[in-house]
């Protein structure tokens, strides 16, 4: 009996030793910081609208980045954050494509979903052609993204016309419309911004093999750029801008490879030496250093032969043509532009104090391929998580192969986060990415 006492007296003691030496977690306190987040405001394109998967529709609107923002600002003042949603029976916007599983040939297959849209008509804009209009939003707004827009574009009065996306969101018709996008996107008070305009003056060009758009001129960039940050910040705004990613590192150019083209010609005819792109010196062989489109293989013409049987790609009197390829010289010419609008973006940033998401270097740590106790990956892990721009199974990009996917969106708005508190010492939390999809499987 006394043998037993003493162990229920070691017991007791070893037990109020451990409460004695237990450690206390100390949660941060909510705060601002510097910063009033009571009316935020995002400026961009489609990635600020949530478009993703080669449309924008509701569920890519109610997960874009800005709204994930402003969602975790709630616990440090942040206020209500109007968004240009889509309705139920709209929901589908202007349409958008769904995974429906793997083709026979290992290419996934990719369905148009064309029900619910919110399309209303076409306009025939003068000397620009056909614009898709879309049902008319009208309510306030803090999400300003808007599709297809660049920074070449902010000022152009007449751009409400020609963008049907913007042209949503504008009270008059198609044709009468005389508001520039800056002055719309700063019509009304806001507190705090964040800013990511300018990725579309060099992805047209990247995307369309450097044919079928201009890459903007670095000194319009940067006068640009410097007025735009200088009107969102005249009355005190603070905020965070993020730079260009670099656009040749994006799934779009990056799963469609030489060598698998290569592979697979070589299986119906192993008498295939090279693949041969036209170029802006010439056809010649291809090389790993040139990137194919994402589109190039729903075209169906690899391998078909012309008039005169000459397989398309496979000869250079047949080559890929140029609008499917961004070869070495236009890689090297759209790095540059980009690495300018950087320089531009930072410096610009830096002489107004505002945070910086660098998304340049972030989004390239996509790519990146590393080794760890004898396992490959690429990529990082987030939350136990891998994150990669692999097509479809990397989780960041969604099936356009250029825009994110709720989950991707939510990693770009906790980098935002990030910038956000250091610069501004607010203590916003990151948002749990688990809780939001990545390419939806059938």
């Amino acid at each position: 009996m006394k043998k037993f006492n003493l162990y229920k007296l070691l017991l007791a003691a070893l037990i109020l030793s451990f409460s004695a030496c237990k450690t206390d977690i100390e949660v941060p306190t909510a705060s601002n910081g510097s910063a009033d987040f009571s009316h935020y405001i995002a400026l961009g394109n489609s990635l600020t609208a949530g478009y993703a998967d080669n449309g924008l529709y509701l569920e890519g609107q109610q997960n874009s980045y800005p709204s994930i923002i402003a969602k975790q600002m709630k616990s440090v003042g942040g206020g209500e954050f109007k968004q240009p949603l889509f309705n139920e029976a709209e929901s589908n916007g202007s349409g958008y494509l769904k995974f429906a599983g793997f083709n026979a040939d290992g290419t996934p297959n990719l369905v148009p979903v064309t029900d619910k849209t919110a399309v209303r008509g076409t306009f025939n804009a003068p000397g620009f052609g056909s614009v898709t209009l879309y049902k008319k939003y009208s309510g306030d707004i803090n999400n300003f993204g808007v599709p297809g827009i660049k920074l070449q574009q902010i000022t152009y009065a007449q751009y409400g016309n020609l963008n049907g996306y913007f042209e949503r969101l504008l009270p008059g018709e198609a044709g009468t419309n005389s508001t520039t996008y800056l002055d719309f996107a700063t019509a009304k008070p806001f507190t705090f911004f964040t800013n990511w305009l300018g990725n579309n003056d060099a992805l047209g060009y990247a995307t369309s093999g450097g044919v079928g758009d201009a890459l903007t001129p670095k000194d319009q960039f940067a006068g640009l750029y410097n007025a735009l940050i200088a009107k969102l910040t005249a009355n005190g705004a603070k905020g965070a801008v993020a730079t260009i990613p670099d656009v040749s590192a994006i799934p779009f150019l990056n799963t469609v490879t030489v060598a698998a083209l290569l592979a697979g010609a070589k299986k119906v005819n192993p008498a295939a030496q090279a693949i041969y792109i036209q170029t802006a010196t010439g056809p010649r062989a291809a090389t790993d250093e040139d990137l194919i489109t994402l589109t190039f293989n729903s075209t169906g013409l690899f391998g078909k032969p012309n008039a005169a049987q000459i397989p398309y790609g496979l000869h250079p009197l047949n080559p890929i043509e140029s609008k499917y390829v961004l070869d070495k010289t236009e890689i090297a010419t759209v790095r540059d532009y980009v690495n300018s609008y950087n320089a531009t973006i930072k410096s610009i940033a830096n002489a107004k104090s505002l945070a910086v998401f660098d998304a340049y270097t972030f989004l390239n740590t996509l790519n990146v391929k590393h080794t760890d106790n004898g396992q490959s990956y690429t990529g990082v892990f987030i939350d136990g998580v891998n994150i990669s721009s692999a097509f479809i199974t990397g989780n960041a990009f969604s099936l356009d192969g250029v825009h994110l996917t709720p989950k991707g969106y939510a990693i770009v708005a906790n980098e935002f986060i990030k910038a956000i508190n250091a610069k501004y010492g607010s203590t916003i939390p990151l948002a749990p990415i688990a809780d939001y999809r990545a390419v939806k499987f059938p």
